[in-house]
């Protein structure tokens, strides 16, 4: 089967096509460095051509409000019409648990619109909402640090592996679509707190961590649900603490 991965030499994107590829799959990996830019629509036709299934892991360069809503929307815009017009029969997106229960973040509002724009396409398509992703749990710990303390919101998180969703969406891209939501997140739930503290002593720093109710995410508050599976979700089975051992 020929399949298009768009947003290939991203970190889930090249991990997509070793899978597919290793599956015995004809996969054509684009992106802007392939001259398939998806803003702008130059390269897509060619990238697409003759592709049964579509899969689409691109990300916006800024995380702005204004920038990251004009990337997904014009993005998935053309990459629906591209896929349109190519007859491609299965359009499958990498985005967000909880993405449509936090407006307050711009990230997430253009990522609504970007499923939006998929599943109102007519294209039959599946869309597989990942949690946040082990290798941004440095980064997001850091985004806490004020005034040499760690203040992590009163909240749960639900790390998963980059390579675990890399999995996932390429096993979606070789089954039928579910015209729908898959939910992915990895096998424990933790607090902030927790996640902060083992990152923490990780590094061999004794940075104290406290939890402040007021504490956000990148700006938007979140509360125990707002970054978690519920129920019916598909769970990963690599553990963060035994992720970061093996670092």
């Amino acid at each position: 089967m020929r399949i298009t991965v768009i947003g290939a030499s991203g970190q889930i994107g090249s991990r997509v096509v070793e899978l597919l590829t290793a599956a015995g799959h004809e996969v054509v990996g684009a992106s802007k460095r392939t001259g398939a830019d998806v803003l702008t629509g130059e390269g897509l036709a060619d990238a697409v051509a003759g592709a049964a299934v579509l899969v689409d892991v691109t990300n916006s360069p800024s995380f702005e409000d204004d920038p990251v809503m004009d990337f997904f929307s014009r993005s998935s815009a053309n990459l629906v019409e591209a896929a349109r017009d190519a007859g491609v029969g299965h359009y499958v997106a990498l985005s967000i648990v909880g993405a449509d229960d936090l407006p307050e973040s711009g990230y997430m509002r253009a990522k609504v619109v970007q499923e939006r724009t998929v599943a109102e396409s007519g294209l039959p398509y599946t869309i597989v909402r990942a949690t946040q992703f082990h290798e941004f749990a440095e980064m997001i710990v850091a985004s806490l640090a004020v005034g040499g303390e760690i203040r992590a919101p009163k909240a749960r998180i639900q790390p998963i592996a980059a390579a675990e969703v890399a999995a996932t969406v390429a096993d979606a891209a070789q089954g039928a679509p579910v015209n729908g939501i898959v939910n992915l997140g990895g096998p424990d739930k933790m607090s902030f707190a927790e996640l902060a503290r083992t990152v923490v002593a990780r590094q061999g720093e004794q940075t104290p961590v406290v939890v402040d109710p007021s504490a956000t995410y990148f700006g938007t508050p979140v509360d125990d649900d707002s970054l978690v599976t519920g129920t019916g979700a598909v769970l990963g089975d690599l553990r963060f603490t035994d992720w970061l051992a093996s670092r």
